[in-house]
């Protein structure tokens, strides 16, 4: 376990406690299809304006179709799991939250690359992604490993 002493007083994070991993790989994967679920539905009005644009333009706005869904997906990851709660609706909704090792705040960018490296892990190596959980510490994931997160119960 790691400690650390601050002002004489010996300190240890939250991360540090086994019972903050208790079950985040299901609650993981059951935030991950809400968050599917919600960046689905939030899609569909910007798909309105879109097909609106298209009309507009004779077309050429329909060309934005290509990037809806994952624009869409940026943006919500930007503002949630960027946030300051550091947690999508879908993981607040599991009570997990994603937080870096060296205890800095989850910034945007970090939220976009974290999701990012996930989706392409999925695409290329979708079995290796949730067999490094079962062996590596803390059940952390490839992208987990890469960036120097890990997803914890909030509640403990």
């Amino acid at each position: 376990m790691n400690a650390r002493v601050l002002d004489g007083e010996i300190i240890t994070s939250r991360l540090d406690d086994a019972r903050a991993y208790d079950g985040v790989r299901t609650r993981r994967v059951v935030a991950c299809l809400i968050d599917y679920l919600i960046v689905g539905l939030l899609t569909i009005p910007f798909a309105i304006l879109v097909l609106i644009l298209g009309l507009l333009t004779l077309g050429l706005g329909w060309m934005l179709f290509t990037v809806l869904v994952p624009a869409v997906a940026i943006l919500y990851i930007w503002n949630t799991l960027g946030g300051k709660d550091q947690a999508t609706v879908g993981m607040k909704m599991m009570d997990i939250r994603l937080d870096r090792l060296d205890g800095a705040p989850i910034d945007g960018m970090t939220a976009v690359v974290h999701s990012v490296l996930f989706w392409a892990g999925n695409v290329v190596l979708t079995p290796l992604i949730l067999l490094v959980t079962l062996f590596s510490d803390r059940k952390r994931t490839l992208h987990d490993l890469l960036l120097g997160t890990v997803v914890s119960r909030a509640d403990r």
